[in-house]
């Protein structure tokens, strides 16, 4: 069982993020909810994203099995949003669409509303190595 994180996570996790970071954020409509999306809703989706990588990491990268690993399984979920949250950053500020300067919080929510999906990828590539 896999309960270390490593260099080859992180290239996984990046790898994972990075497939469906790039077609969402060529993506007109992410654009759009990224300067539109009310902070309530923004906070919602915040939100789902965080408890579907809890589910998938803790059904399918721990298989069940964090009773003595809740600080490795906390730190994965959150190394692997934070990762996914810079890729999609970076895609981002590659297509203009990143205006940190101009609108910094218009930049956040547009990270936020593509690491939704960027999120999933990201995990779902990191549990294929199960030992």
């Amino acid at each position: 069982m896999k309960y270390s994180f490593n260099v080859e996570d992180a290239g996984q996790i990046f790898v994972g993020a990075f497939a469906l970071a790039v077609p969402v954020s060529f993506s007109e409509e992410a654009w759009h909810l990224g300067e539109t999306l009310p902070t309530s809703n923004l906070l919602m989706l915040l939100s789902l994203s965080i408890l579907f990588l809890s589910l998938y990491t803790y059904h399918s990268v721990f298989q069940t099995n964090v009773k003595h690993r809740r600080f490795v399984f906390i730190f994965r979920i959150v190394i692997a949003y934070l990762m996914t949250a810079f890729v999609v950053a970076l895609v981002l500020l590659c297509l203009n669409k990143l205006p940190f300067i101009d609108s910094p919080w218009t930049a956040i929510k547009r990270i936020i509303v593509i690491s939704m999906p960027a999120s999933m990828g990201a995990i779902v590539v990191d549990s294929f190595d199960k030992e």
